[in-house]
C-alpha cells in the first residue's frame, strides 16, 4: 500500500470540498482515523496538486467544536437534543408563523459551503420552492452575482460562464482576481501556478491589473496598479480603442452576435485619455493592452471578485466578455470558453442554441424595492426586512450553511435584528457568529462521511471532467444527512407533521418530476434509478440524461453514475471545445453584445468619472489558507503569521503616523470603526489599504475555540450595507472610502 506502513490501512480517493479547485485527494485511513492526506497523482484533473486546505480536512473532521447533535434553545442557552425533538420544535414554531403572517414572513439564506455539497444544493432548491417566499438570500450577492447576471444577459443562462482556456492561452489579462491564492474563482483551475509557469515557458504572457501586487501578479509578466472601482473605465476604454482603431474581429461569431453597433455607440466617449486619471493607468498603456489583446491569436480577459464587489460590477463583467468577443477570443481555443458539464448544466438541456433567456425583477424587495435576480434578493437587505414592521415583515429565518453576521456588510446590525426574530433555524456544523442566534441548529455530516459530486464547479472547469467520491468514513448511525433535514423542512413548511417519512416524500417528488420529464417512460426510468435514494439518485438521473449520458440505454456506452463510481479518479472528458452555437439559450439565439440593462446603466459610470479620490480606499484580499469565514477554526490553517492585517503602503503609513505592527483604526461614516494591526507593503497602491474578509471571531455565544484565539477584525462591520450594484444587487465590498489613523 503506497505511503503506509500499516497492513490494516486503506486508501480512499476523494475530491476536496474546501475551495473551487476541487483537487483529487488520496486519503489513508487506519482504525477509523485519517492517517494522511495527499494529492492524488492519478487524478486526471488536478494531477496530484493540493493546497494546505485539503490537509486540514482531517482537522475539520476531528474538530471538537464541530456539532454532531442537534441543538435547541432553552432560555438563553443552546443545548443538545434529539433529532425528533428538534424537528418537532421547528414544526411547532414555524407553522403558526406561516399560517398567521404568510410565506414571505419566512426568509431563507444559503452560504458558500452549500456550493460544495450536492445534498445542500439540490435540496435547498426544493425547500425554496416548497416555501414559496420572496425572501431568499445567498452568498452570491456578496461576491459573484454580476458575473452570473452578465452571463445570463449575454448567453442566456446564469451559469454559461466563459472561463480562460489556460492550457492553450498565450496572453491572459487578469483583473481583480488572484487565482494563485484562490485556485480560480468562478473558474475551477487547480495548480494555477504550474499552469501559469507552463504558459510562460511556451512564450505566453500574463498581465495583472489590481490595486495590490498580488501573489498572481508576482508570477506575471507585468502588473499595473488601478484605482479601486475603476475597472469599468479601463474596460470601456479598451473596447473604445478596438472600435476606434479598427481592431474588432468577431470571426465566425459575427453571424451569431446582436448589438455590436449599440456597443460601439455606448463606449464612444470612453477614450483612454478621458479615463486615464480615474484609472491611474496611462492612456498609452490602456491602448497597448487593447492592441495586444487584439493582436494575440489565443488570448483571454478574466476578472473576478474585485471586479464584482463594486458598484459597477455588472458593467465590468459585461465589458470583460465584450472584449473577449470583439477580439475573436470568445469560444475559441486559448480564449474564453464554455465548459460542457456532464450534469445539471442548463446550457446542455432543452433545444440547443435558443431558449427563454433570463428574467430579473419578477418581484422587488418590500423595503428598498430592489429587483429579484436569480430568484433572490440582495443579502444586504435581509436586516431591513426583519427590522421594518408591516405586511410581509420577516419573522423567521432558515439559515443554511450561512454566516452573514460575518460575511455580509452591516453584520453588527444584522446580529441585533436576528435577536428580534420570532424563530430561527440554522443548518450548520458550527455554533458560529450567526447560528448562535438560532432556536434550533441541525448539524450536517463531516465531508469525509458524505458522497460528493461538484454540481457547480464542473460547469466552471478549465477542462471537461466527471468525478465523484464515495464517503471515506462511515457516518454515525444516529446522524441525519443534511438533505434529509432539508426534506423534513420541506414537509414542515407544507404543513405536514414533523414525523413525516422523508424517504417516502422524496420518492413521491421524484415520481412527479419523472412524470413531467419522461411521461409514459416514468416508471421505467424510476426502476433504472433504483435502489439509489436522495442526491445520488438525482445525480444518476442528471448524468444519464446529460450530454455524455447513456440516455437510459439510448447511448449504451454513455455515462452513468455506476460508471463514474467504477473510475476512482474520475473520467477526463477532454479539453474545452467551441460550443457556443449550441450552448446559447437567449430568445434570439444570438450573443447579446449590448444588453439593454447594461446600456442603461453605463451613463451612471460616466457621471461618476470625475469623483474625487478618497484619502484611502479599502479593498479585501484572499488568503490561500482561508475561504470566507468558515475555516478559521482548523489548527493547521490557523497557525503561522497573523493573517487579518491591514496592508498599507509605507509612505501612506508614515503620512498618518503608523508603523509596522501598530494598531490602526479604520473608520467609515464616523461611528463605524474596527482596529487591525498594520503590515507595511510596497505591494499596495498608495492610497489603498487591504483587509481580508470573514474575520471577527470574538462575538459572545459562538463556539469556535481556535478561531477565538486570533479573532481578527470584521471588515464587514464597517462596510455600508446600503451600497450595491443596482443591476445585480451585489454588495460593494471594494473601493470603499475609509479613514485610517493610529488606534
Amino acid at each position: 500500500m503506497p505511503h503506509s506502513h500499516s497492513p490494516t490501512a486503506t486508501t480512499h480517493y476523494r475530491i476536496c470540498p474546501l475551495c473551487e479547485a476541487c483537487c483529487g485527494l488520496e486519503i489513508q485511513v487506519d482504525g477509523g482515523q485519517v492517517q494522511s492526506i495527499r494529492g492524488a497523482e492519478a487524478d486526471p484533473f488536478s494531477q496530484g496538486y493540493i493546497c494546505p486546505k485539503a490537509v486540514a480536512l482531517k482537522d475539520l473532521h476531528e474538530d471538537p467544536d464541530r456539532l454532531r447533535t442537534p441543538m435547541i434553545r432553552r432560555g438563553v442557552n443552546l443545548e443538545p437534543t434529539t433529532w425528533g425533538k428538534a424537528y418537532a420544535e421547528i414544526a411547532k414554531r414555524l407553522q403558526p408563523i406561516i399560517a398567521q403572517h404568510g410565506r414571505d414572513a419566512v426568509a431563507l439564506t444559503v452560504g458558500n459551503p452549500a456550493a460544495h455539497k450536492m445534498g445542500l444544493m439540490l435540496y435547498f432548491a426544493k425547500l425554496a420552492r416548497a416555501l414559496g417566499s420572496k425572501n431568499i438570500y445567498s452568498a452570491s450577492t456578496l461576491d459573484q452575482m454580476p458575473k452570473q447576471l452578465q452571463s445570463g444577459l449575454m448567453f442566456g443562462t446564469w451559469m454559461s460562464v466563459a472561463v480562460p482556456d489556460i492550457a492553450r492561452c498565450d496572453f491572459l489579462l487578469v483583473l481583480g482576481a488572484n487565482p494563485l491564492a484562490s485556485n480560480g474563482s468562478m473558474w475551477t483551475v487547480p495548480d494555477f501556478r504550474g499552469k501559469a509557469r507552463a504558459m510562460r515557458q511556451r512564450g505566453g504572457q500574463i498581465v495583472v491589473i489590481d490595486p495590490r501586487r498580488t501573489e498572481t501578479a508576482e508570477v506575471a509578466d507585468a502588473h499595473h496598479f488601478i484605482r479601486p472601482g475603476a475597472d469599468v473605465y479601463l474596460l470601456a476604454a479598451m473596447v473604445q480603442t478596438l472600435f476606434a482603431e479598427g481592431l474588432v474581429h468577431l470571426g465566425r461569431l459575427a453571424e451569431l452576435t446582436n448589438g455590436v453597433d449599440e456597443l460601439r455607440a455606448a463606449v464612444q466617449a470612453y477614450a483612454p485619455e478621458a479615463v486615464a486619471e480615474r484609472c491611474g493607468i496611462a492612456a498609452g498603456t490602456i491602448r497597448a493592452l487593447a492592441r495586444q489583446l487584439a493582436a494575440t491569436e489565443r488570448a483571454c480577459v478574466y476578472g473576478r471578485i474585485g471586479t464584482c464587489t463594486q458598484t459597477f460590477g455588472t458593467l465590468a463583467q459585461w465589458l470583460i466578455d465584450a472584449l473577449n468577443l470583439l477580439t475573436g477570443h470568445l469560444d475559441e481555443p486559448g480564449g474564453a470558453m464554455f465548459p460542457k458539464a456532464p450534469a445539471f448544466a442548463a446550457n446542455t438541456l432543452g433545444k440547443p442554441g435558443v431558449g427563454k433567456g433570463i428574467v430579473t425583477g419578477r418581484h422587488r424587495s418590500r423595503v428598498s424595492g430592489a429587483p429579484e435576480v436569480l430568484g433572490e434578493l440582495p443579502m444586504t437587505l435581509l436586516t431591513e426586512e426583519i427590522e421594518t414592521p408591516g405586511p410581509g415583515q420577516v419573522k423567521a429565518l432558515i439559515a443554511v450553511a450561512s454566516n452573514p453576521v460575518l460575511s455580509a456588510p452591516g453584520g453588527p446590525r444584522l446580529a441585533k435584528a436576528l435577536d428580534g426574530l420570532d424563530f430561527m433555524v440554522s443548518l450548520d456544523i458550527y455554533l458560529n457568529e450567526t447560528s448562535r442566534h438560532a432556536d434550533v441548529i441541525l448539524p450536517g455530516l463531516s465531508p469525509l462521511e458524505e458522497f460528493h459530486y461538484d454540481m457547480a464547479f464542473a460547469q466552471l472547469s478549465h477542462r471537461n471532467q466527471a468525478r465523484c467520491s464515495a464517503p471515506v468514513l462511515p457516518a454515525p448511525e444516529d446522524q441525519v444527512p443534511e438533505w434529509q433535514s432539508l426534506m423534513k423542512l420541506v414537509a414542515i413548511v407544507q404543513g405536514q407533521p414533523a414525523d413525516v417519512d422523508v424517504l417516502a416524500l422524496d420518492d413521491a417528488q421524484l415520481a412527479q418530476d419523472l412524470q413531467r420529464l419522461a411521461g409514459d417512460n416514468a416508471a421505467a426510468v424510476a426502476a433504472a434509478l433504483a435502489p439509489r435514494r436522495g442526491p445520488e439518485r438525482l445525480l444518476d438521473l442528471a448524468l444519464r440524461s446529460g450530454p455524455y449520458g447513456d440516455g437510459f440505454g439510448r447511448q449504451p456506452e454513455g455515462l452513468t453514475l455506476a460508471q463514474l463510481q467504477a473510475a476512482p479518479h474520475g473520467i477526463d472528458l477532454g479539453p474545452l471545445q467551441p460550443r457556443l452555437a449550441e450552448a446559447l439559450r437567449t430568445p434570439s439565439g444570438k450573443i447579446e453584445a449590448a444588453p439593454a440593462a447594461c446600456l442603461a446603466d453605463l451613463p451612471r459610470a460616466w457621471a461618476a468619472l470625475h469623483d474625487a479620490a478618497p484619502a484611502f480606499s479599502l479593498i479585501g484580499r484572499r488568503e490561500v489558507r482561508s475561504n470566507n469565514s468558515w475555516m478559521h477554526n482548523l489548527p493547521l490553517l490557523a497557525k503561522g503569521p497573523e493573517r487579518c492585517t491591514l496592508l498599507m503602503h509605507p509612505a501612506d503609513a508614515q503620512r498618518v503616523g503608523l508603523a509596522e505592527g501598530a494598531p490602526a483604526r479604520i473608520t467609515l461614516k464616523g461611528d463605524r470603526q474596527i482596529t487591525a494591526p498594520v503590515h507595511l507593503s510596497e505591494a499596495m497602491m498608495p492610497g489603498v489599504v487591504s483587509l481580508p474578509h470573514g474575520w471577527g471571531h470574538d462575538l459572545p455565544g459562538a463556539q469556535l475555540g481556535v478561531a477565538a484565539l486570533r479573532p481578527g477584525a470584521n471588515l464587514n462591520a464597517v462596510l455600508d450595507e446600503t451600497l450595491r450594484d443596482p443591476l445585480s444587487g451585489n454588495a460593494v465590498l471594494s473601493g470603499v472610502a475609509v479613514q485610517v489613523a493610529p488606534a
